[in-house]
């Protein structure tokens, strides 16, 4: 099936990689973080986590990665239908709920009357929402491919990414991946050329460049597991969290920035991933990595309605920045809270019941 086998001792058997999913939760907050300062101080080059759009790109290159650990070697097997319904049953509560949390701060949002503008196409973003086909619509507020939950740009490509793979990726020979890797490389560059900068993909004026993006990203981590890039070292997770957040940390200067979006994206995000993978996790952080990146998904996928509510604050009442700095360091915490509460009555309740219907159709059909 594939031009290597990876015979490396470390994947022979399907361990869990615990410092990635670490990482995972860490870009999370990060994104978080990010949005609110998006609000707070919309001027990237004044931002401290200016780049931290970034972390989409990290968390395309992650799921490459796994989505090929994972399925390489079962998913000719278990068949393109039962990955399809894994996949929907691991994601799509979550587009859901958050498409659901989406719709009631929008409709009941306190500090502004953008719902009585867009309230006869309000049902309309709520379902393409849930079924995730893009809708641009709200002008006022940047264009969101999915105005309710605009994280969900992001699925929409992962979902995209997982259909090509199970379709021609995992068959594809190594070589050629690597072409597919070349041409994407340059597309990344042109467009972070043409754009200044890659934050792309998420509007209704920028689409094409989700695209570009995730087919980079993703095909780099399929790569990297399957050169069996796995850099074994002492280097702990606090150290690599360090490295993945300087990513986010680094100064935004319009004139370099394309050169700066490429790299990490190019280069960096894929030697973190190869570093996190082989690194050496301390027995007394396993619980904290586990947290990190439980909480990673949820937290990705309910903090955003909570940001247009901040929004509306800001440009209502016009705090200072030092009351927005406090606001959103408790919405931050709070926002981690909120997604812990989701993920243990919510979304595992509702994935397990899904597996458990999935199995018992599976064993009927048998």
């Amino acid at each position: 099936m594939h031009e290597t086998t990876i015979q490396s001792p470390l994947l022979k058997t399907k361990q869990h990689f615990e410092i990635l999913d670490g990482l995972r939760g860490v870009a999370a907050i990060a994104v978080v973080i990010f949005h609110f300062m998006e609000i707070a101080v919309p001027d990237y080059t004044k931002s401290f986590i200016a780049h931290a759009y970034l972390a989409v790109d990290f968390f395309f290159c992650l799921s490459g990665f796994v989505i090929a650990y994972a399925y390489d070697q079962k998913l000719k097997s278990i068949g393109l239908a039962t990955f399809l319904k894994l996949r929907l049953i691991r994601l799509h509560p979550l587009v859901i709920i958050g498409s659901i949390i989406g719709l009631v701060a929008f409709v009941f949002d306190p500090l502004s009357n953008l719902y009585n503008t867009y309230s006869d196409k309000t049902f309309l973003m709520f379902v393409a929402s849930c079924l995730m086909v893009p809708y641009p619509l709200v002008h006022e507020r940047y264009f969101n491919l999915f105005h309710l939950n605009p994280p969900t740009w992001s699925l929409f490509w992962e979902y995209v990414a997982n259909v090509v793979y199970a379709l021609v990726l995992v068959r594809m020979r190594n070589k050629i991946t690597w072409v597919v890797l070349f041409i994407a490389a340059i597309a990344l560059c042109y467009e972070a050329v043409v754009s200044k900068n890659l934050s792309v993909g998420w509007g209704g004026d920028n689409i094409s460049g989700g695209a570009i993006r995730v087919l980079y990203s993703f095909t780099a981590g399929i790569l990297v597991y399957r050169s069996n890039w796995i850099i074994k070292s002492r280097i702990g997770f606090i150290t690599i969290s360090i490295m993945l957040l300087a990513a986010f940390l680094i100064p935004f200067n319009d004139k370099f920035n394309f050169i700066v979006d490429s790299a990490v994206i190019i280069f960096y995000f894929p030697f973190l991933i190869a570093l996190g993978a082989g690194a050496y996790l301390a027995p007394k952080l396993v619980k904290l990595c586990k947290f990190s990146g439980d909480i990673s998904y949820p937290l990705y996928m309910v903090h955003y309605p909570f940001i247009w509510l901040f929004m509306s604050y800001v440009e209502k009442l016009k705090p200072t920045l030092n009351e927005m700095i406090y606001v959103m360091a408790i919405g931050t915490i709070l926002l981690i809270g909120l997604a812990y509460v989701v993920m243990i009555f919510l979304d595992i309740p509702i994935r397990k019941y899904l597996k458990i219907r999935m199995d018992r159709s599976a064993a009927i059909a048998k």
